[in-house]
């Protein structure tokens, strides 16, 4: 995989902008998965290389005192639920499928707010992808 920059919000900008004044933030970045996606009939021929970033916020006053998982979020439970989506069945929407995993990332307890997006790569040979953001608090 060729190496990516983003240009990602830091846990501050976010903090500010969601009234939570601090917070702790967990991230999966830049995870590439393929899947079903999209309206237009080419797109339908074969899975997409798709990009996925998920920032999830946690309790700012969360300790973790004894070093052991259980005292935060896993997140390898994000990575292995993106996973699971996208082998699941074609969206036409990218904004379906971070909607769901916004979704699976608030009910997961600990988790205040999160933030996901997702990137198609290979829709247009004149950009380098196509993508939609959604943030979202409990």
């Amino acid at each position: 995989m060729t190496a990516r920059f983003r240009n990602p919000r830091t846990s501050t900008d976010m903090a500010v902008a969601t009234g939570l004044g601090r917070a702790r933030r967990i991230f999966l970045k830049n995870f590439e998965t393929r899947l079903s996606i999209g309206i237009h009939d080419f797109e339908k021929q074969a899975r997409q290389r798709v990009i996925v970033n998920v920032d999830l916020y946690i309790d700012p006053d969360g300790k973790v005192e004894r070093d052991h998982i259980d005292e935060t979020v896993d997140y390898d439970f994000v990575r292995r639920e993106i996973a699971a989506l996208a082998g699941s069945g074609h969206f036409n929407l990218q904004e379906t499928f971070c909607e769901n995993i916004l979704a699976i990332c608030l009910a997961r307890p600990g988790v205040l707010a999160a933030r996901v997006s997702s990137e198609k790569l290979d829709v247009y040979p004149d950009c380098e992808s196509v993508g939609f953001e959604i943030f979202r608090t409990r």
